[in-house]
């Protein structure tokens, strides 16, 4: 199986800003007509999984336009987004999501230590530049014992059913995107899956970062994965610099 040429570590941040610039207007859509509407559902397992809920300081990292913002807000919980890609944002604001909004980059979050009893993070993981620098910050910016919860995409392990979602995620998705919204937008995203280190590894980096008690779980056959962590006394503060 190809994929198209992705960028290399220094030009990735300004190709992944403007990528998501572009695709901000439809891009809820798609999330929609291309999951069936799972993306949704992942997102409340996810939120159920650290149990989100009134009294709760959410920082939703890479927030794009809202969507884990809004699910963390009705619940009760404040909730600030951040992402650093303006068009993404000004979707949220279009949707009147119901939080503070900030531009910025999740290498480099712009709040205090401690801010925050949760940090979520919705399927950026492998658009992040250095992921271990990024899995510090939210480490940094949660309180000790606060919980962290991402989720992000996966390939199955299962022969016949990888066969079936390659078939799906490389093929159908870009050609489906590349008609309705931004033909190399949707090359990218299903390629972008070669960033995220395997689930072992992206555990023990998760854990290097400063938390404890990791768990990573597979959702729909393995096309997804949810992980969840809370984070320790201590902070690796190599990786802050």
């Amino acid at each position: 199986m190809s994929h198209s040429p992705l960028p290399e570590s220094g030009a990735k941040r300004r190709t992944v800003q403007a990528m998501f610039d572009r695709i901000a207007p439809r891009y809820d859509a798609m999330n929609r007509l291309l999951t069936g509407g799972l993306d949704q559902r992942w997102r409340r397992v996810l939120l159920d999984a650290v149990a989100v809920g009134p009294g709760d300081r959410v920082i939703d990292v890479a927030c794009g336009t809202g969507d884990l913002s809004e699910l963390a807000a009705e619940r009760g919980a404040r909730v600030v987004g951040v992402d650093f890609a303006g068009g993404m944002l000004a979707g949220a604001r279009r949707r009147g999501v119901p939080c503070d909004l900030v531009r910025g980059d999740a290498e480099g979050l712009p709040f205090a230590e401690g801010r925050a009893s949760v940090v979520t993070c919705g399927f950026a993981l492998r658009n992040f530049v250095a992921l271990d620098a990024a899995l510090a910050q939210m480490a940094h910016v949660l309180e000790p014992g606060g919980r962290l919860a991402l989720i992000d995409v996966d390939r199955p392990r299962s022969r016949v059913v990888r066969g079936a979602h390659s078939f799906y995620f490389d093929r159908v998705v870009p050609k489906v995107g590349g008609w309705l919204s931004d033909r190399a937008a949707y090359r990218y995203l299903p390629s972008s899956t070669v960033y995220l280190p395997e689930g072992p590894e992206l555990v023990a980096r998760i854990e290097q970062a400063g938390f404890e008690r990791v768990t990573r779980r597979t959702l729909a056959l393995g096309s997804a994965q949810m992980l969840t962590a809370v984070r320790t006394g201590s902070v690796n503060a190599g990786a802050l610099s």
